[in-house]
């Protein structure tokens, strides 16, 4: 087959994945207080299960990483697109808050497997001079479910309820059949094949130390998107009494500037590296906080917020080209999604830490000095890092060094 057209399938394959698996994320972010309401609880509780979420990411990440490296991308995708659109299904089906948490438990399983299967399955299939700019592609689709989620808010919830949001989170079934049927094999895979699961697990224990630090990376890297994502609704909702219609149209605005920054920030990596690309993109969030955090009025903190995803998913959309070229070639499907949701485990508190400084310091410190300190160490951590740009899987069959080549 063609290379672009088999690397557009499994392009499309990776960011439907990842656009729906977001969707069904999101919901609950619009969801805090109707949730609450509905199960009798707080508002702090539902918040919690968000990083319930966020904490079991990684096994899903382990397990169809493993999966993925052992036995293809194809089939572990078909899986876990399968497993967590009934998750998301049965959502929709809780009645008492004990069932609800237990079910988003097992549905962040999913969603931490969907990631690393889908950009590896993407990265090794794209043209080289094309992988930036599909990598910020491929990780606009986590902008898109969020886009998706908010238009559901507005949509979906005052006509059909709440339950009928979660009931929507099914479609991702329909992604397995496109996957059967239209996404080839990695060629990747196949040349670089495990022969065993202890082979892989050798992979990672070679790179130990470079596996840490892509940890560390992402953690900082989920405290930006978190951090600057998923309490942003309820800040405009209590700091600035926003109607809820209000707040929906905001969220699609600056999730339309997350996609743009995505590509162009992606876009731009094949010319001037992946890190000082992140850096850049970096450096536009920090600019914006005092607009995004601490201004007033509705065209202000809406084109902060704007300004703020595009850096924000600027420097995320370099995330699924930077990871794989770093990763050892028998392990790519494990490596960077493990990391990758490590890194969220370790920054799943950042809603009830940002939260809890609310409650302290206010809405407008808790979130805007949040990220100006995680920003600064971003930063930091991130020039301090190697990268392995323009990387070509297929040609380098004795050679699986995360460092700098």
């Amino acid at each position: 087959m063609p290379e672009p057209p088999r690397s557009g399938h499994a392009v499309a394959a990776g960011f439907l994945g990842w656009t729906l698996d977001a969707f069904d994320f999101f919901i609950v972010v619009f969801l805090y207080d109707t949730l609450a309401a509905q199960f009798h609880v707080s508002k702090a509780a539902i918040i919690a299960t968000v990083a319930a979420t966020l904490a079991t990411r990684p096994l899903g990440a382990l397990l169809f990483g493993l999966l993925a490296d052992r036995y293809g991308r194809r089939l572990p995708l078909m899986a876990n697109v399968i497993y967590f659109a009934i998750i998301e299904v049965l959502c929709g089906f809780a009645h008492s808050y004990p069932t609800f948490l237990v079910l988003r438990i097992l549905f962040g399983i999913g969603m931490g497997g969907e990631w690393g299967v889908g950009s590896s399955l993407a990265m090794e299939s794209a043209p080289l001079r094309w992988r930036g700019i599909l990598s910020g592609i491929l990780q606009s689709g986590y902008s898109c479910g969020y886009l998706l989620a908010a238009v559901a808010a507005r949509v979906i919830l005052p006509n059909l309820g709440w339950r009928a949001m979660f009931w929507a989170g099914g479609a991702p079934a329909l992604l397995a059949l496109y996957v059967r049927f239209k996404v080839p094999e990695s060629q990747a895979w196949v040349q670089h094949r495990a022969q065993s699961v202890k082979a892989i697990f050798g992979e990672v224990a070679i790179y130990w130390k470079s596996f840490i630090y892509l940890m560390l990376l992402m953690t900082l890297m989920m405290f930006l998107s978190h951090g600057t994502q998923d309490l942003y609704p309820d800040f405009l909702k209590v700091q600035h009494q926003f109607a809820p219609s209000t707040i929906s149209y905001i969220a699609m605005f600056y999730n339309v500037g997350a996609i743009l920054g995505a590509v162009i920030f992606g876009y731009y990596s094949e010319r001037i590296g992946r890190r000082y690309s992140m850096v850049a993109a970096l450096g536009l969030s920090l600019a914006v906080i005092p607009l995004w955090a601490f201004s007033s009025g509705l065209a202000r903190l809406a084109l902060g917020a704007f300004l703020m995803q595009i850096g924000v998913q600027g420097a995320w959309g370099i995330i699924p080209a930077h990871l794989n070229e770093l990763a050892p070639d028998a392990a790519r499907g494990l490596i960077p999604g493990l990391a990758y949701q490590l890194g969220i485990l370790f920054a799943s508190p950042v809603n009830t830490i940002e939260h809890h400084l609310y409650q302290r310091v206010g809405y407008q410190w808790a979130l805007g000095g949040f990220e100006l300190a995680n920003i600064l160490l971003l930063t930091m951590v991130v020039l301090l890092g190697r990268e392995r740009k323009g990387r070509d899987f297929m040609r380098e069959p004795g050679q699986t060094s995360m460092g700098a080549g």
